[in-house]
């Protein structure tokens, strides 16, 4: 989806020529507050009233709650907290419906709404007149119907079975999955607290999305002959061969989720910092971020964990041999990050114990 720039779409004038400033007028607040807008104030869905010049003069409860932490409204223009959040085709139909009544004043459609340390909404939006027999309507109505959980709940839903697939052939994993996700998101979060410029990318849906995509890290495992994949003891060269294909197949099957993160995962999660990891040796910081946090998480839980072909190691152990592996296997500055947290990597593999 391409942005709205906010300085394309500039206040509308009043009819003196010279742009409304961002004070309400009482009378114009008295009429949006008015009986006739009470349908509104207890409304599940968001509501916004504007006038037509985009002003925003009305919000509802339900809006105010909804939209806690991008932006307050008052004295806004409607663009003003929308712009980026719309395509510009999207943005300048909406003027249109409003502005010259295209389309009896009337528009639906969906936007993005996106802070950094606010999840992505996603949002259809609702646009009719407020007096529905006025031939030329002075203010208008915007509804939102936030859907986001419902997009999110059954894109997660189709890939959660992939993952059970998955796990069906693995038998040897128990919660693992869970814990990964767990410690991703909770390093995840820790970096966004550093503040520092290396880690931009992380924001509020970053962490969202590897808390869930981190569990996926394998999925390419369904593509393993169980005799591989189960095997007690060490495997041969070739069987190694065979198993490391598990990321280049995870990549392929994950190919079709629509945030690159997941394909990243699963392709680049046993690269290794020094250039000594597989499917094709990246090394340093042209291993993608997402497989860099999720590589420390899967080796501590892999650690961790009792296999068939090698005990479980205690916490302490565990935090060393990772240490040990900054500026080797695993990105030095994410090892700085890590060493700060390793208390709650032990909460978190005694919380999801199998």
């Amino acid at each position: 989806m391409s942005y709205i720039i906010e300085d394309e779409l500039e206040p509308l004038d009043d009819s003196n020529g010279e742009k409304t400033d961002d004070v309400i007028d009482e009378k114009e607040l008295e009429r949006a507050l008015s009986s006739l807008h009470n349908p509104f104030k207890t409304s599940v869905f968001p509501v916004l009233i504007i006038n037509k010049q985009l002003r925003i003069i009305y919000a509802n409860e339900s809006y105010e709650q909804m939209f806690l932490g991008f932006s307050h409204f008052q004295g806004k223009y409607f663009f003003d907290l929308f712009g980026k959040a719309f395509t510009i085709e999207d943005a300048r139909k909406i003027r249109e419906t409003i502005v010259n009544g295209c389309n009896d004043f009337s528009w639906k459609g969906q936007a993005m709404l996106k802070t950094r340390n606010t999840v992505s909404k996603q949002i259809r939006v609702y646009i009719f007149p407020l007096e529905m027999d006025l031939k030329t309507p002075s203010d208008f109505v915007i509804m939102f119907d936030d859907f986001t959980e419902e997009s999110k709940n059954l894109l997660h839903s189709v890939f959660l079975s992939l993952l059970e697939a998955s796990r069906l052939k693995d038998n040897d994993t128990g919660r693992h999955t869970t814990r990964v996700n767990e410690y991703s998101k909770r390093l995840s979060q820790e970096l966004l607290k550093t503040g520092k410029e290396a880690y931009v990318r992380i924001d509020a849906d970053f962490i969202d999305n590897i808390s869930f995509l981190a569990a996926l890290h394998d999925v390419g495992k369904i593509g393993t002959p169980d005799d591989i994949l189960n095997k007690e003891g060490p495997l041969s060269d070739w069987e190694w061969a065979v198993m490391r294909e598990h990321t280049k197949n995870g990549a392929f099957i994950l190919s079709t989720y629509p945030n690159p993160m997941a394909k990243e995962i699963a392709l680049s999660h046993h690269e290794r910092w020094n250039g000594s990891g597989y499917p094709f040796q990246l090394e340093g910081e042209m291993i993608p971020l997402a497989a860099r946090i999720v590589t420390i998480a899967d080796v501590y839980d892999a650690l961790r964990m009792e296999r068939s072909y090698k005990p479980s190691l205690s916490h302490e152990v565990s935090i060393q041999k990772i240490i040990e592996g900054s500026g080797d296997n695993f990105d030095p500055c994410l090892i700085d990050v890590f060493k700060t947290i390793t208390d709650d990597f032990a909460k978190i593999y005694d919380a999801y114990a199998d």
